[in-house]
């Protein structure tokens, strides 16, 4: 397995050795069970590496004090601290982030990787007190491409072939396993495994293990049957603008409450929010955000279906949140997405805005054999002056008066 991760989940590795280049210490932040742990293990150190586990309680004691830190690692790493100490789950480290600081200040050529399952109040800290020393990355479950190379890596080099511009006749096989994606989701050891029932039961030993255990944490009791009852209402709203009153009303739980929580899931990587973009204000509605799901098998065994994706009623909503991921994962450090939605009804999609471009996105859960414009999307361009605009369909894949047609198993090269 680690095998097919160095392979699979090159981007990673080429950005932890970008990092190294100029910087002292590197952290992968993300969800449970989306690969940090393997990464860390399947990346290249030249010189000497010491692995070790956050979790365990005689590790978190070692970090206590720096002079402890340097003796152990001076007799399990190397005497003058060449090398590179590598810590998983560091969250359950106290003072850590101070620790890295001191140590990698005064040995210049120590090296520190680590992971963590939150980014909660951890990252923050980490931030203030390692400016300028460390740089953080965030790793997410498979995309599509990884999904394919980790199941049969003769759909991946055929989806290798398939062009933006030309339709090709040999997309069904991928089809199909885009389908399996959008309701089981791109978790490494899911999509590894290819039995169906076996993959729900897989889903649900993350819900009910890591995710609620982890949310107890943050979730008083007198709270927790209000907050299962919301996350199970964000379940039923993926794509769709979030009201924050009416998640309170429907939950039992406080408004202030409601706003926590979602807090807590979003730095948790269970949810990812969208929020608008506003030109003119007095068109765009308010300022509430779109939810989306950081994995579409954890959001379906949330919403508790794994119905075929031809005939269930949210297969459209399914197709633009694995759509938000795929641009999620493949947008620049300064990039932002967004959202445009007006009170006459304009929408798009989402937006993609870099430091010197800006591109809008439409996705159409349909099969389609010609090429159509969007209104919209062409006031909209005209008014903000963007050239660059895609359609993403189940199958068609063309280029129609300056609009991009992208098939959905292609998304990733938008």
């Amino acid at each position: 397995m680690i095998k097919q991760m160095i392979i699979e989940r090159k981007r990673y590795l080429d950005r932890i050795a970008s990092a190294f280049q100029n910087l002292p210490i590197v952290v992968l932040i993300g969800a449970r069970q989306v690969g940090k742990t393997t990464l860390l293990n399947s990346y290249k150190i030249i010189g000497n590496r010491l692995f070790l586990n956050g979790q365990d309680v005689e590790i978190a004691s070692i970090f206590e004090k720096l002079s402890t830190v340097e003796q152990y690692l001076k007799i399990y790493l190397d005497n003058d601290f060449n090398g590179t100490l590598i810590i998983d789950e560091f969250q359950f480290i106290q003072g850590i982030s101070t620790i890295m600081k001191l140590l990698t200040d005064k040995h210049p050529n120590l090296k520190i990787m680590c992971s963590g399952s939150s980014s909660l109040d951890r990252l923050q800290k980490i931030e203030e007190s390692l400016a300028g020393r460390v740089r953080i990355i965030e790793v997410l479950s498979l995309s599509f491409s990884e999904y394919l190379l980790f199941k049969d890596k003769k759909l991946w080099q055929l989806q290798q072939t398939i062009e933006i511009d030309k339709n090709s006749p040999l997309t069904q096989p991928l089809e199909k396993a885009l389908d399996e994606y959008l309701i089981y989701g791109g978790l490494p050891r899911v999509a590894l495994t290819n039995n169906i029932q076996e993959k729900v039961e897989m889903l649900h030993d993350l819900y009910q293990t890591y995710l609620m255990r982890d949310i107890r944490m943050y979730i008083s009791n007198e709270y927790f049957v209000g907050f299962n009852k919301l996350l199970r209402l964000l379940a039923t709203q993926i794509g769709n603008l979030i009201n924050i009153n009416e998640l309170s009303r429907q939950s039992g739980l406080p408004y202030k409450k409601c706003e926590e929580y979602l807090y807590i899931l979003q730095q948790m990587y269970i949810i990812k929010l969208i929020e608008p973009y506003f030109t003119n204000k007095r068109k765009v509605i308010g300022k509430m955000n779109k939810i989306y799901f950081c994995d579409l098998g954890l959001r379906n065994i949330i919403y508790n279906s794994f119905n075929e994706i031809t005939y269930r009623t949210d297969n459209g909503a399914l197709f633009e949140n694995y759509c938000l991921l795929e641009l999620w994962r493949n947008k620049t450090t300064l990039g932002i997405i967004n959202f445009y939605r007006t009170q006459n009804g304009t929408e798009i999609d989402f937006i993609i805005q870099k430091p010197d471009d800006k591109k809008i996105v439409e996705c159409k859960y349909k099969t389609i054999d010609k090429a159509f414009s969007i209104a919209s999307m062409k006031s909209f361009c005209e008014e903000e002056n963007i050239t660059n605009q895609s359609i993403i369909t189940i199958n068609y894949s063309t280029i129609y008066n300056n609009i991009s047609f992208v098939p959905g198993i292609i998304v990733d090269r938008i």
